[in-house]
């Protein structure tokens, strides 16, 4: 009964937002701004060119579907499930209505994890898509010593043995989770043991494009703001010449253009970065704007949804409420 309420609370209160304008869509400047457009929704999609098979949106069907038949898709979020919210049902229901494999970004579980916040907390809503899940693990995962209940709990699919970083195919894409957690999990940098298993992941791969997941961004103009620890990730990523880079730890959304190691803005190159800290947990606001920025949200939770086509993908984000939303199209590199 208590998730129920908090789930009643989470979408009135969006929804008010969209209403009042009490919202916290931004974009870019020189982009259409949400004042200047007749919703949040095409505020965002004004800045990119419409994906060829996007997710139908809440307002369009109660229950958005993508076509897998054809491209395989990437969904979700991070920082995701609470038992005193109702955040994570909304989002659960998004993914029951989305075919594809499923990737967390870190956060599955708060305050720690543990198999009763596992049990009684992700279970009852994101636990049910478990056996398409593929997770990363976040700072709240290893608090209070909860890496072990983590492991557990996802089993194989969060990594062999003792490591919480892995990679896996997905139609001609690789996907590669790593652990941003630099020091729980031994270091992040390239002589590291984790580094040294994406030096040689990165050398071995004959996919066409890559993708990685993990949970702190390196660039945020959220709460916490740029992850320093993680820019080892990034010169790899960016020397090989991946393509998206997803993550959470600020709750909210936020699309980057694509960008260089250093942060500079590299269309030829660049890595991509999506945050997707909207899995269910409280929303945030902004602080300091990060610069090359084109998009960032806090009005609604939701879910990243990527069409992974043969050298090229579509993004969308699907809200839980509001009409805001984000899509777009870009080939790899």
């Amino acid at each position: 009964m208590l998730r129920q309420v908090a789930l009643v609370v989470v979408v009135f209160g969006a929804t008010l937002a969209v209403l009042f304008g009490l919202t916290a869509v931004i974009v870019r400047p020189g982009a259409t701004s949400p004042s200047a457009a007749s919703s949040p929704a095409q505020a965002a999609s004004s800045t990119v060119r419409p994906p060829a098979s996007p997710v139908a949106s809440p307002a369009a069907s109660a229950s958005p579907s993508l076509d897998a038949a054809v491209d395989p898709v990437l969904v979700g979020a991070g920082d995701i499930a609470d038992c005193t919210t109702g955040g994570d049902e909304a989002t659960a229901a998004l993914l029951d209505g989305i075919a594809g494999t499923i990737f967390t970004a870190g956060d599955n579980v708060y305050e720690s994890a543990s198999s009763a916040t596992f049990r009684d907390c992700y279970e009852p809503s994101w636990g049910r898509h478990k056996d398409r899940t593929r997770p990363a693990a976040g700072n709240h995962d290893w608090q209070d010593g909860g890496i072990p209940a983590y492991r557990e709990y996802f089993g194989a699919a969060a990594g062999v043995g003792t490591a919480t970083w892995y990679a896996y195919d997905l139609g001609t894409w690789r996907v590669i989770v790593l652990d941003s957690n630099c020091g729980s999990a031994d270091g992040c940098d390239p002589d590291s043991a984790q580094g040294r298993w994406l030096a040689a992941e990165l050398a071995a791969t004959t996919a066409t494009c890559t993708v990685a997941i993990w949970h702190h961004p390196r660039f945020s103009s959220g709460e916490h703001g740029d992850q320093d620890e993680v820019g080892p990730f990034w010169d790899a990523l960016y020397a090989a010449g991946a393509d998206v880079v997803i993550n959470g730890h600020d709750h909210d959304y936020e699309r980057f253009a694509p960008m260089d190691p250093d942060g500079r803005e590299d269309r030829e190159r660049g890595l991509r970065q999506f945050v997707v800290g909207t899995g269910g947990k409280e929303l945030r606001g902004f602080d300091d704007v990060a610069p090359h920025s084109e998009l960032r949200s806090s009005v609604t939770h939701g879910v990243l949804a990527l069409t992974l086509r043969d050298g090229s993908y579509d993004w969308q984000f699907v809200p839980t409420a509001s009409d805001f939303s984000d899509r777009g199209t870009a080939r790899c590199h």
